[in-house]
This record gives structure tokens, sequence and C-alpha cells, in this order.
């Protein structure tokens, strides 16, 4: 009987699944196939274009076969949590796209059926997962090279891109809000760099600035965190202006007792070429270094958490409170602006 782990893919709504897959597939995993059902026809067709020799199979038949032990997903934000626990039910581990879950009543079923089931839950934060930036940037504070962490500074902005999006993007339900779906990557940061664990929400807000011509929806989303080790600031939006040559701006800066690390992970604006660049300031002097080449450890450690029951891709529970947080935070969030009348 072969050792290698086996996956399928379920909910090709997002593009993230692309990465997922191929990163699984490159950790060691064979993929069993794919349900082909989707809301973005784009997905499934970039998908087909990326993995053209997986076999599409019927979802029941992939939730069913005994030979496959781990589910990923990146199907509608809402649908994740009734997905993971079916997949959970099934026997089997789980790895889904951010947001984890939508509500804190559904969050509370996906704990619950982690623990009763002894199956693993975990969330692809690819915003640390698939950036070398923050491999090297956690081996660097590892070592001690800016002391303790004693703040982060976590931005996400995004590029709208309205034209290609399908219609549940829009749908607050459907997502979560900008808090709960966006900026649960910058919460995953700040408890992973700072290790705190008592954490609070200081203050959120979300807010409606730019003319989309769609009532209610959040472009702008921000977060204080606090910790009995460490604060956090969080600003999440979708102005990524056409002119930039990548969807984001993507920075974390992490403050340290004896220096600082800023880390640039997908452009250097009107600076050096290329991704995933981080800037080291510390007694030492001043550092540039080039971070693309560091290998990405979270999915094969998953593989291994998978074969051994162990949780070194991400502690016991870790998902679940990133999660919280993020719908806490969108819950008590104070909103601000107000949508702007189209133009015409």
């Amino acid at each position: 009987m072969s050792d290698t782990p086996v996956f399928a893919a379920i909910g090709l709504d997002h593009r993230h699944i692309h990465h997922m897959v191929g990163e699984l597939i490159a950790a060691g995993a064979r993929c069993a196939g794919y349900c082909p059902k989707t809301t973005d026809p784009r997905v499934l067709e970039g998908f087909r274009e990326r993995f053209p020799d997986l076999p599409a199979v019927d979802r029941e038949k992939l939730l069913d076969d005994p030979g496959v032990g781990i589910i990923c997903s990146a199907a509608v934000p809402r649908d994740r949590a009734a997905l993971a626990i079916r997949a959970m039910r099934a026997g089997k581990d789980v790895m889904v796209d951010k947001p984890g879950c939508t509500t804190l009543a559904d969050l509370d079923r996906v704990e619950a059926t982690a623990r009763e089931t002894g199956r693993i839950f975990s969330i692809c934060f690819s915003e640390r997962f698939i950036v070398p930036a923050c491999e090297l940037a956690a081996r660097l504070v590892a070592e001690g090279a800016i002391g303790r962490v004693i703040q982060t500074t976590g931005l996400g902005p995004h590029r709208l891109n309205r034209t290609i999006r399908p219609a549940w993007f829009f749908e607050h339900a459907a997502h979560g809000g900008i808090l709960a779906d966006i900026a649960s990557h910058q919460i995953d940061q700040f408890l992973f760099f700072t290790g705190s664990d008592e954490v609070e929400i200081a203050a959120s807000a979300v807010g409606s600035f730019g003319d989309h011509g769609i009532q209610g929806f959040e472009d702008y989303g921000e977060i204080l965190l606090r910790s009995e080790k460490a604060s956090g600031f969080i600003r999440v939006d979708w102005f990524t202006p056409d002119g930039l040559a990548t969807w984001g701006d993507g920075r974390l800066f992490l403050l340290g007792t004896e220096g600082y690390l800023e880390l640039r992970k997908y452009i250097d604006i009107a600076g050096n070429a290329g991704t995933d660049h981080v800037l080291l300031v510390n007694g030492e002097g001043t550092r540039r270094l080039d971070a693309s080449g560091e290998p990405l450890t979270y999915f094969r450690r998953f593989l291994a958490d998978v074969r051994d029951r162990t949780a070194t891709a991400m502690p016991e529970g870790h998902a679940v409170r990133v999660t919280r947080l993020a719908l806490e935070a969108q819950a008590r969030a104070t909103r601000l602006g107000v949508p702007q009348p189209s133009a015409g």
C-alpha cells in the first residue's frame, strides 16, 4: 500500500485553489480528482489549464472515497464550514482557503466537529504560507535578529477587478465582510510573529468610500489588536490602482526590541524588481535581503501532520482562533464613510 497522501479538491470558486492544489502536489501528495462545480467559470478554466491530467469527479464520490484522506477547498466562503464538517465526519482532514467561516455559529460547529472527530481543520493563509519573504522573516525572528517582536503592522491592499468578480463577491453574507475575509491574513501573522496567546480586538472599523455603485460594499477595514506581549495594526482595502504591476502592495512591518523588519511581499515600488524583499535593521546595520528563493514549508508540514497526527504546520486551534478574532472584529466594527453616488 502506498504511503503517498491522497487529496481531492472541492470548491473551485476562488483562484486560491490553484496554488493549494499545486503546492500539495509539489509537497508529495497525489490528487484523486476535483469536483468541477463552480460559481466562477474562469477559475475552473484556469484550473483545467494548469492541471489538465486531473480527473473531474462527482463531489459525493470524492467525499465518500475511503482512499481520499484530505479535502482542500476554496468554495464560496459561506459554504466552507458545511463542507469542512461533511469532510471531517467522513474521516478526512481539511485545508480551506481563508476565511474558514463567515459566522461564529458556523465556527463553533467546525471547532466541535474537529474536536469530536480528531481531524485536522487548517486554513491556508496564503499571505504567509505562499510568501517566501515570510519564511525568511520567521527564521530571522527565531534567530533573534530583531529581538522580541512587540508590534506588527500588516497592510493588505487588493485590486478590485470588479468586472471579473462573481456575484457572491459583492454579497456580504457570502464572504462575511472585509475584516472577516482579508484581515484574517494579518491576524494570523500577528499571532504567529508575536507568539501571543490572549488577544483582544481593541478597535475595528470598516468603510465604504469608493464609487463602486454597490450599496454598502466594504472597501476599507482596520483593526487594532492587543495582547499580553504585543500590539498590532491592520489595514486592508480594495483600492489598488490599475497602474500597479501586481494585485496589491502587501507589506508587513515587525518591530522588535533590538531591530525591525519590513517585508515588501509582492513588489518593491520604484525599487528592486521581483518579489519577496526583506529589509532588516538591527545593531549590525541595515540589510536588504532577497527572500525569493526561500522554500515554502506549510504544505509539507501539513502533510506530515496528516501522517503523524501532529500540529507543525500551525498550532492546534490556531485556525479557529484567527477566524474567531476576525469575526469578532467584523461584528464590532465602527462604520466609516458612505457609499458615493455613481457618476452619470
